[in-house]
């Protein structure tokens, strides 16, 4: 992966913070549970994580904890993060080229398809169809990571992929942009819901054939300038209403 060497460690903590706080904004996170990482060194083992136990709709830009992956006194400082945020972003961070940054939630209607014995995520529409194949499927929930072995699992079990459902858990977003990551996210919860919803009705889903759910996947591959424009039209709307983010 080609890292730029110009890192600005002020702007993705501005970044990391804006994606904590429109996501509680949208009720994804669960109280002071959940977090979000971002790499700040050019191997990506530096990386900021959300503050222990702070909730997400007071996270600024400063609160933000920096890390280093290889580093096993972590948890032994007076600010070490949530102690599954280190098992999970730690290991991320080490082992998975494409987690820049590492989004990692229990969004509710991503969450209720996580606990279906089938949380497959099934092209209906145009979104749905967007992780067509593109989606990994951890089926081997652990309980709650605290514990570094089921981070490395995690790791492992998201392999190349940059999108994961987490059964009996949640889900977890990667990305080389803190935008970039958030835009997934936003998508896959709102798939998620449309699979919810289109599942309470009862009836037969009405599965796209494998060609046209695969060019329709392809299509949103070529949607990158999107992801950044969204993440930056979202970012004004806290400029104007939650400034005290970049703090």
């Amino acid at each position: 992966m080609n890292v730029h060497s110009d890192i600005d460690e002020a702007q993705i903590r501005i970044d990391l913070a804006a994606a904590i706080r429109l996501s509680c904004r949208n009720d994804w996170h669960e109280g002071v549970a959940n977090h979000f990482s971002a790499a700040v060194s050019a191997d990506g083992r530096k990386f900021l994580v959300n503050p222990r136990w702070v909730h997400w709709s007071r996270v600024k830009a400063s609160d933000l904890v920096l890390c280093d992956a290889d580093d096993p006194l972590t948890m032994e400082r007076p600010d070490a993060p949530d102690p599954s945020a280190w098992s999970i972003h730690s290991a991320l961070h080490r082992n998975l080229p494409q987690a820049r940054v590492a989004l990692h939630i229990h969004p509710p209607h991503a969450t209720a398809l996580a606990g279906l014995k089938d949380p497959t995520i099934r092209p209906i529409d145009q979104v749905t169809a967007r992780f067509y194949k593109r989606l990994a499927y951890d089926m081997s929930f652990g309980g709650i990571a605290t514990a570094g072995e089921e981070g490395e699992r995690i790791a492992g079990a998201i392999g190349n992929h940059s999108t994961v459902m987490m059964q009996n858990h949640g889900v977890t977003t990667l990305g080389a942009t803190v935008g970039e990551a958030w835009d997934a996210l936003y998508h896959l919860e709102r798939a998620a819901r449309t699979m919810v919803l289109a599942y309470s009705t009862g009836q037969d889903l009405a599965v796209m054939a494998d060609d046209l759910a695969e060019e329709t996947a392809a299509e949103w591959e070529t949607y990158h300038d999107e992801a950044s424009a969204h993440f930056a039209e979202m970012k004004r709307v806290l400029d104007r209403e939650e400034p005290n983010y970049k703090d």
